[in-house]
């Protein structure tokens, strides 16, 4: 079972962090859960993460907050006057940094944010909050890049490698299916990756070289599922062929998919610079918010079932 207490969202003011309190609203009006609003404060100009221009004060900045959950609640067909909400603001050299010491601080179950999705030398030169965020958070992030839906997610597709981490992703897409009454739709993404020597048969797909991968694939996700363990809900298993991050997006855009749930492996420093991030990629092209789990930090299961999928 689910359990979120404390939702930390961040915000610029911008168009894309005002979609991403749609979002937040909702997650903390159908657990529960407190809703910290936190606006971070750059005085460097130069800042890569900066937004355009500054308020004058941190005075004027607290007034916007203030006034930002009344402002969104209008724009939607729910009040949420139910929900109790925390705004802040703090002062920092980087807007990420800051997030991850407040979400730390405050104990934060769930930072729901916006991406602007930047590709090309736009994402090169000035990089991205969310995915530093994301990266390096200490709980679960849940990323919106466009506009969100106001209703709860009916299908939520889990991206699986078969790694210890997609168990837990697993776990916790369970709980949440059988919260909001969704269809679970696992995915495995087999690497298209044919070697030169292969070109001349004219056989451009794996499957059609190894026919038994997809058999043992689909064994390997049924055996994922029974170790994720959690609620019985209805669950479908597609495999496809291409690079991951490509099949995933357009999986999710063909199949209307609502919520993607995947793990974040956590790469850093050279290994990230090198390897890149399939998670990151999706975040940046997804047409639907994605929530990004942790193998370490805050857990969003109770104990005793974390305990439970750990010890499988």
């Amino acid at each position: 079972m689910i359990q979120i207490r404390k939702i930390l969202f961040p915000t610029d003011y911008s168009r894309c962090s005002n979609e991403a309190l749609v979002r937040a609203l909702w997650l903390a009006e159908h657990y529960g859960a407190e809703l910290y609003i936190l606006h971070v404060f750059l005085p460097l100009e130069n800042d890569p993460h900066g937004v355009s221009h500054y308020l004058p004060s941190l005075d004027s900045i607290q007034e916007q907050i203030d006034r930002l959950p009344g402002a969104t609640r209008a724009g939607t067909s729910k009040t949420y006057t139910d929900i109790k909400t925390i705004t802040d603001t703090v002062r920092g050299i980087s807007a990420p940094s800051a997030i991850l010491e407040y979400a730390g601080d405050h104990e934060i179950d769930v930072i729901v944010m916006g991406t602007h999705g930047r590709r090309g030398i736009n994402r090169l030169m000035m990089g991205s909050v969310a995915e530093d965020v994301v990266r390096m958070a200490p709980c679960a992030v849940m990323s919106v890049r466009d506009p969100a839906r106001r209703t709860s997610p009916a299908h939520v597709l889990v991206p699986v490698d078969f790694s210890d981490h997609s168990v837990q992703a697993l776990s916790v897409a369970r709980s949440l299916a059988a919260d909001l009454d969704a269809t679970i739709r696992v995915l495995h993404v087999i690497e298209e990756v044919i070697h030169p020597s292969f070109y001349v048969t004219g056989q451009t797909s794996l499957s059609a070289w190894f026919p038994e991968l997809e058999a043992t694939a689909l064994k390997e996700m049924r055996r994922l599922t029974a170790r994720a363990g959690g609620p019985d809900v209805p669950i479908e298993y597609h495999i496809k062929e291409g690079r991951a991050a490509i099949e995933i997006v357009s999986f999710a855009k063909r199949q209307d998919i609502q919520l993607i749930v995947m793990a974040s492996h956590g790469l850093s420093g050279i290994e990230h610079l090198l390897l890149g991030s399939v998670t990151e990629r999706v975040i940046r092209l997804a047409p639907c918010p994605v929530l990004t789990l942790k193998s370490f930090g805050k857990r969003l299961l109770r104990a005793e079932e974390q305990r439970a999928v750990e010890s499988e």
